[in-house]
């Protein structure tokens, strides 16, 4: 379709719809005048992280404008506030937050109540779940585990990288062959697999109950001395069997009460079912 059969218009109705003329826009753009009017100053906290769009760098124009540029920086760092104001940027008005940056400042522009929605239209089908403590211990360990620090250069661009593979693929004259797309994975029950993998961990310490065989014991797993007994009386024999009983299930207490090395492989279970449901 060519362009000029191509217009504006905002839909009021199914159907129907109010056609605007670029005239029409022209008449209620903004020009820029290329400052700031500076509103109110406010606590950092008291910004909602859902307003914030984009950051911009910012410095002064002008011998005159240094001065009270200088003047905006040093105070609003010294008093720990955030500065809203408004500028017209692409024929538009924005608001922005000013904040200190070394020597400069940075603005942010912010979104207009009308651009953020609710919360409630998304949460409230979310059932309350009543997490048990052994559920949370052993996601703490995950998270520590994979504790770090943020830092950005971690971070790759794979579909930049995967793109500039494909120009160079084509300046060499290579054939391109699309791949085979890896299929979806079902949504992983995370609770579910938290209790999964503390029942596959239980079952070790409950395999080792017989105890057949003490001399094989299985990894991590610390060895147990258990007495041997020889010909005795059958009164001796009788009289020492409560104690013996009494010393096993002591033993297999310990067996089942200490698999601290087997958390490491279930946490390793876990952190990729969270990769698998975050995927």
């Amino acid at each position: 379709m060519p362009n000029e059969d191509i217009v504006k218009g905002y839909q009021i109705e199914k159907d129907q719809f109010i056609e605007v003329t670029k005239e029409e826009l022209e008449e209620v753009a903004l020009e820029s005048t290329r400052t700031i009017e500076i509103d109110e100053f406010v606590d950092r906290t008291e910004i909602d992280p859902r307003y914030l769009i984009r950051p911009y760098y910012l410095r002064p124009d002008g011998k005159v404008g240094h001065d009270a540029f200088a003047v905006i920086r040093e105070t609003i760092q010294e008093m720990d506030k955030v500065a809203i104001g408004r500028v017209v940027l692409t024929n538009r008005e924005h608001i922005i937050a000013l904040e200190p940056l070394e020597k400069g400042l940075v603005g942010t522009l912010l979104r207009y109540p009308y651009e953020v929605r609710s919360e409630q239209e998304y949460f409230d089908e979310i059932q309350d779940v009543k997490v048990t403590k052994d559920m949370l211990d052993l996601a703490r360990h995950i998270v520590n585990q994979k504790a770090g620090t943020f830092d950005p250069g971690k971070f790759e661009d794979h579909y930049e990288t995967t793109l500039v593979d494909l120009i160079n693929q084509k300046r060499a004259g290579k054939t391109i062959r699309p791949k085979e797309r890896p299929k979806g994975e079902n949504v992983v029950d995370l609770m579910e697999a938290l209790r999964q993998s503390v029942g596959r961990e239980a079952a070790p310490a409950k395999a080792a109950k017989p105890a057949k065989k003490p001399r094989k014991v299985a990894a991590g797993q610390k060895e147990m001395l258990m007495p041997i007994q020889g010909k005795k009386p059958a009164k001796e024999a009788a009289a020492k069997k409560p104690a013996t009983s009494q010393r096993r299930k002591s033993a297999q207490a310990v067996v089942s009460g200490a698999p601290a090395v087997h958390q490491e492989a279930a946490a390793q279970r876990v952190i990729r079912c969270f990769n698998r449901t975050l995927r």
